[in-house]
């Protein structure tokens, strides 16, 4: 097997998996218990989240413990929206973003928000100019990916912050489930952002959700106080002890792995260049991980198949987004239809080799010569 779907999921790491198993055999009692063993796991809690916090760059007390990065969107999304509806029920948002943040827009919709979608520029970044135009007094949130999960697109964070301090009852969230150790983490003038472990070889199960420590947001799980009054549930302590190990590993190795993958995407864009029915989506400044292409006349889901056919995993769109529609992502920077429902996705890691690439390319070279009239 040729596995080119790292975005979707990774495999955790070792060092992970060693984490989590003696977290669960050393700390057997709950961190809300006020005994001895629940009091040994509270301390524990408390190192990894000071830990986690280190790593980041912020408070201790911004850091909200989820079951992944959908629940951190629909927590951070709806909690705002909600302790804000005194102030507006304005929404602005991008047609890039993980379903986990369309659906959750669309159930607000249906409750009586406005949502506005700003427009994408060719090369996958949303166009600041009409978020400024878009933006009113009673806009309450602006909702956007770091990185984009079909492209890998690196949307302006810094910027969209910046044009947002004119508007002090605006709060900005920023969906970071494909940047972690993939490219920088802007935090600031970022109201809350969502990271999952399981993308940079941690945990499924396991989410974060940052959130500004003077922010005040609607709690979507009620029961009980736990690390945190926004999130309800027993602590999860072996998870949050994995969440840090997975993180500390992306950001320290970051560097040597972006470089390795810079390698692998500039030969897979070399090589693929050679066929005229394919078309790169993916704009070069994209982070290396994530290579979009489409073959002309080929719907996505069908070259999918045929290279799943031959032990190679790849994906058409996001693994949690809808089968048989076309890309929003990939219409919205090449305006074609039929370009965006032939699209799919390689993503790569500091786990490939080369000699996987050079093997799914003549793999791909027989489904192309097959499919390719």
């Amino acid at each position: 097997m040729i596995y080119l779907d790292y975005s979707a999921n990774t495999p955790a790491d070792p060092a992970v998996l060693e984490a989590f198993y003696q977290t669960e055999r050393i700390f057997i009692g709950n961190p809300n218990s006020t005994h001895p063993a629940g009091q040994a796991a509270q301390a524990e809690m408390s190192r990894v989240t000071d830990s986690i916090a280190e790593l980041l760059g912020i408070d201790p007390a911004e850091i909200i413990y989820t079951s992944g990065a959908s629940e951190s969107n629909n927590l951070a999304i709806k909690g705002i929206v909600q302790a804000s509806r005194h102030i507006g029920r304005h929404i602005i948002s991008t047609a890039l973003e993980h379903s986990s943040v369309g659906g959750t827009l669309s159930a607000l919709q249906q409750q009586g928000c406005e949502i506005d979608l700003v427009d994408i520029a060719r090369d996958g970044t949303i166009d600041l100019e009409q978020l400024r135009d878009l933006l009113r007094k009673d806009t309450v949130l602006v909702s956007v990916c770091a990185v984009d999960s079909e492209l890998g697109t690196v949307q302006p964070v810094r910027e969209i912050a910046e044009i947002l301090k004119e508007f002090p009852n605006c709060r900005l969230h920023v969906d970071a489930t494909q940047a972690v150790g993939k490219t920088e983490l802007v935090l600031d003038g970022v109201d809350t952002m969502s990271i999952a472990p399981h993308k940079f070889y941690g945990l499924n199960g396991s989410g974060l959700l940052l959130k500004k420590k003077d922010l005040v947001i609607e709690p979507q799980i009620h029961g009980g106080s736990s690390t945190t009054i926004y999130r309800s549930g027993t602590p999860a302590l072996a998870l949050a002890v994995s969440s840090e190990e997975a993180l500390r590993l992306a950001l320290e190795n970051q560097e040597k792995r972006i470089a390795y993958a810079e390698a692998l995407n500039r030969y897979l864009r070399d090589e693929l260049a050679k066929y005229p029915a394919v078309r790169i989506n993916s704009p070069e400044n994209a982070v290396p991980h994530i290579l979009n292409l489409s073959v002309r006349g080929v719907k996505g889901t069908v070259f999918q198949r045929e290279l799943g056919k031959r032990g190679v995993c790849v994906s058409v769109k996001s693994a949690c987004s809808t089968e048989g529609t076309p890309s929003k992502a990939v219409f919205a920077v090449s305006r074609d239809r039929k370009n965006a429902l032939s699209s799919w996705r390689i993503s790569l890691s500091h786990l490939t080799t080369w000699e996987e690439l050079q093997e799914f390319l003549r793999i791909f070279d027989s489904c192309y010569k097959e499919l390719v009239a």
